[in-house]
């Protein structure tokens, strides 16, 4: 019997993921496809974003998947394989989308031959049914340079992938510059020859060309990646650390550090567009290149038949897009943030201040989210109040 492929979806924070998964999930091609989504948090937000279609899609426990040890990626598997025995859904592929933190190492060492040993049936049941086709790492053209800067999961993404997706490229090109679309494009080549490199804004482009079954050899991407496999092995063999959450009797590894942290926002009541823009403007000019990512579900005041989706990468706040319908029963507002050192107490106080016309305690809710933050507030908040007591000197 011939395995069902597996394809790891990868990329940085905001590099459009979730666009490309209802992309392929609108292509009949697609059909029969079983989508595992993992989310870095303790609130899911992507599984409503993705529209199913035809195809079974399949969330994992939030969390991040590559910190857990266990694995929580073979135990989803056979939980697939048994529903496609029992005839309760057709499989013809496996595609898993990772967190944008997401370590590729520990998820590769899961599924290829020779990898993670076996610990028990259900991970024998894996290995004869299931087999890595490929990994498509997608890098964002206008923060992935940053992103692989700072954060040395973004680079590993890159050096493991066998298929490189450049998204966003028509923003640049509408900029002037294609010269910098071509010199993204040799940079990702020096990162990782042996990639095949696509771009997502070209007439040419299909999604399928990503997702068509090949061999994974990680030995065909160097040095680097075998070394990354070997040392996951030994870091798997030290007790760990516990850290976000794990399904029973498993335990974690911390590979983010400290500073990583999500948190959820959430409000029962539908919000008023100009405040809810107010707040996200203030977060983002606040917390810059330390707002890695903003994903969720706003339920606006002015159009309550409508959920609205809002992204937001480091400084770019995306206007919210309008879906068809609720997802769900869940009509409230929730809003997933992924940060590098903030704490979540003042944005917390910061989005009720703001949400609730509150402009008097949004300076004092907020000053704590670093130096050079005390002027940008005060200007936000008080010239609102000046303005109005000029109105009222004038009258």
């Amino acid at each position: 019997m011939d395995s069902t492929p597996v394809f790891l979806l990868t990329g940085f924070l905001g590099a459009g993921k979730s666009t490309l998964l209802n992309r392929l999930l609108s292509d009949p091609e697609f059909a029969d496809t079983a989508v595992v989504i993992n989310e870095f948090g303790d609130v899911a937000i992507d599984h409503d974003l993705v529209r199913a279609g035809k195809t079974q899609v399949v969330r994992s426990t939030t969390g991040c998947m590559c910190c857990t040890a266990g694995s929580d990626i073979r135990t989803t598997l056979y939980e697939l394989q048994t529903l496609a025995e029992k005839g309760e859904i057709a499989l013809r592929r496996v595609i898993v989308e990772t967190t944008g933190l997401a370590d590729p190492a520990p998820l590769i060492n899961d599924l290829i031959p020779g990898g993670s040993p076996a610990v028990g049936l259900r991970d024998h049941v894996v290995a004869r049914n299931f087999a890595l086709a490929g990994v498509v790492t997608l890098v964002d053209i206008e923060t992935g340079e940053a992103a692989i800067d700072n954060h040395f999961e973004a680079m590993k993404q890159i050096a493991f992938a066998d298929r490189l997706l450049m998204t966003k490229t028509d923003l640049v090109r509408d900029g002037g510059s294609t010269e910098g679309v071509a010199l993204f494009r040799t940079k990702l080549a020096n990162a990782n020859p042996a990639a095949q490199i696509f771009d997502g804004k070209t007439s040419d482009f299909n999604p399928s060309m990503l997702f068509q079954a090949r061999a994974y050899v990680p030995a065909s991407l160097g040095d680097d990646v075998i070394a990354w496999l070997a040392l996951e092995e030994a870091v798997r063999a030290e007790k760990p650390r516990a850290h976000g959450q794990t399904g029973a009797g498993q335990q974690a590894v911390d590979r983010h550090g400290d500073r990583i942290r999500t948190f959820t926002l959430i409000r029962e009541e539908p919000v008023v567009p100009a405040a809810f823009r107010k707040f996200m403007g203030l977060v983002s000019a606040a917390a810059g290149p330390r707002l890695l990512r903003v994903k969720g579900i706003v339920s606006l005041s002015d159009d309550l038949t409508h959920p609205h989706v809002v992204h937001a990468v480091q400084h770019m706040v995306h206007p919210p897009r309008k879906l068809h319908a609720w997802p769900n029963e869940d009509h409230r507002t929730r809003l997933v943030f992924i940060t590098d050192g903030i704490d979540p107490e003042p944005v917390q106080k910061l989005f009720v201040a703001a949400l609730d016309n509150q402009p008097s305690r949004v300076y004092r809710r907020f000053t704590d989210l670093g130096s050079g933050l005390k002027n940008l507030f005060h200007a936000a908040v008080t010239r609102p109040k000046r303005d109005e007591t000029r109105k009222m000197e004038n009258s």
